[in-house]
Parts: structure tokens; sequence; C-alpha cells
């Protein structure tokens, strides 16, 4: 099993400090302090809360979740990498960079225990700043109810009956400020008697509306390997997400400015702005962070094939979406 401890920091504070390996993780009232055998590190509090949500809340996700330029976890689909400086070419050249491998249940349940002893009342890092409390100050409570939302996952397509629920006002979502001119109509599907449900259709522009989260892609289709994950984006990213697989981005409203980055140096490769009815196919060896200036949509389109993990571990998987 990990090394997981968690003892309190201080009278002052409050706070729990936890390890994994041969990493500690503290925090105090303004910042977050990552300790491994070559040094520490150190990220505002909120930022870091905000990137280990996601995470957390992604399992990992493909590739791997850069908390910033320094610190991360790359996911091998079993087991996970925890490093400092390992996709950061000036720690890597200068022998700072440190990485640690551990198996991923066991790493998952220090980083949810972490985040649930430093996310203090009426703070919720999964949604945009205008739509929560400060991460800063001594322990005060928790937010247990907001960090323990999950991403909807439809088996089909949301709304299918047995499938995962389409949000409306039945369900107790609400429209977003900044959506409050999305049409909420469904569309009307008349299907022949024996096939109602293999047809079927919903309004996503409605359903994403009433998101009350950001950054968080939510699987709305499947169709064979091809997964649908559309989200509502507001304000920054929180991680530079570094693929391991090409993804399909469409912008389905308003703006997102995308920093690119190499996946393994962290050096600036581009600078991309998508508005409404811009398609853009994200290279499997970059990472990505994006800035919303006000709340838009965007369809992640992933590829969910289990081939292709053994494509990423044998160095075969495609870099970009075509070759001329």
């Amino acid at each position: 099993m990990t090394n997981l401890t968690a003892v309190v920091n201080n009278e002052q504070t409050g706070y729990q400090n936890f390890s994994a390996g041969s990493f500690t993780f503290r925090r105090d009232e303004y910042f977050a302090y990552i300790d491994y055998p070559d040094g520490e590190h150190v990220m505002p509090i909120d930022a870091f809360l905000k990137a280990l949500m996601r995470d957390i809340a992604w399992g990992f996700f493909y590739g791997s979740v850069n908390f910033d330029d320094v610190f991360g976890t790359t996911n091998h689909y079993g087991n996970v990498d925890m490093f400092i400086g390992s996709m950061n070419e000036e720690y890597v050249n200068n022998g700072k960079d440190f990485m640690e491998n551990f198996p991923s249940e066991e790493l998952m349940e220090v980083f949810q225990a972490m985040l649930s002893d430093w996310t203090i009342e009426g703070f919720d890092p999964f949604a945009a700043p205008q739509e929560t409390g400060t991460a800063w100050g001594p322990k005060n409570g928790n937010n247990d109810e907001a960090i323990s939302r999950t991403r909807q996952v439809a088996q089909r397509m949301i709304g299918i009956p047995g499938d995962t629920e389409i949000r409306s006002d039945k369900t107790g979502y609400t429209v977003n400020r900044h959506f409050k001119d999305v049409d909420q109509s469904q569309p009307v599907v008349d299907a022949e008697p024996g096939f109602e449900d293999q047809i079927h259709g919903f309004n996503l522009w409605a359903h994403l509306s009433r998101s009350d989260v950001t950054w968080n892609p939510s699987i709305v289709s499947i169709c064979k390997q091809s997964l649908l994950c559309p989200t509502t984006e507001e304000f920054i990213l929180p991680v530079e997400h570094g693929n391991d697989r090409v993804e399909w981005f469409v912008q389905v409203s308003d703006e997102i400015i995308w920093d690119i980055k190499d996946g393994k140096s962290s050096k600036p490769r581009a600078s991309l702005v998508m508005r409404a009815g811009d398609v853009a196919c994200m290279p499997a060896d970059i990472r990505h962070q994006g800035y919303s200036p006000k709340r838009s949509m965007l369809i992640v389109w992933e590829n969910g094939s289990p081939e292709i993990m053994e494509k990423i571990k044998d160095g075969t998987v495609p870099r970009v979406g075509v070759e001329f």
C-alpha cells in the first residue's frame, strides 16, 4: 500500500499533511507545498485545488495532467506516474526532475483525502471564480458535497430510458447566468413502434446551459469507440493537459484562447483562438491550456478505442489526426 499519512499541520491552520511515497504535501493559508527528495515546489492553493479536482474527476485522464509547468501526473491506465519537472526541459537538463510510480487506486485515495481536507466551506474547485468562495485562510469546515460530483457518462446517449438523465428543471439544474438566452425546448421524436429505445434526440445546448461545473467534459453519447464529450468553459483551464492521443475540439459558442506547448519540454508551440464554429485537432505530442473570457460551450471528441492503449505503450499511436 502507498505510504499514506495525515497529521495536523499546526494549530494556526488546522490542515493535515499528506504523503505518497517520497512526496509530502502540506498547505497553509495561501499555498500548497510539495516536498520531494530534491527540493520543494510551491503553488497557490486555489490553483492547486482546482487542478487536483480535475485530476480526481477525470481519473488521471488521457496522458498527463500538468498542474503547472513543473508538477503533475501521467496515466498508464492501472498505474500512474507522479512527477516534478519530468515534463520541463530545464528541470531535466539540470537533473532536478523526479518521478515515482503508484498504483492508480492508491494514489487516488491520497488525492481524494487531501482534496477533502484542504477544500474549505464555500470554496468549489469545480466552479467558475464568480460562482464560488475563496480557498484562502485557515481550516474552516469542508465542501464535500461540491467535490463529490461525478462526471456524467452516458452508455449510449443521455436521455435514453435507463441511461443518464438530461439536465433540466426537473433534475434541479438551473440555467447558468451566461446562458439565459439558450432555447430550452426539446425536439419531438416520433419513433416507429418497437424502435422507441433506438431513436432518440435531445437539446444539447439546453443540457450544457445547465452545467454547474467548468472544464469537466462529460460523455453525452457513445457510438462504438467514438465519445462525444461536451463541456462548458469559463476563466482558465486549471491544468495543462498533455495528450497521449489525438483530440478534436469543436467550439460551439463564444471564444477560447489556447496556449499550446510541447508535451515533453513545455516550450511554447502555438497560440490558437477558437470562435463559434471553429474545429481544431490537438496532436498527441502537445499540452494545452485554455482561456475563456465568457462561459462558452466546447465539444471534445475523444477516441475511446481499447486498442489505442497498446499503441500508446508501444509508441505507435498516431501523433496527428491525418497525414497528407
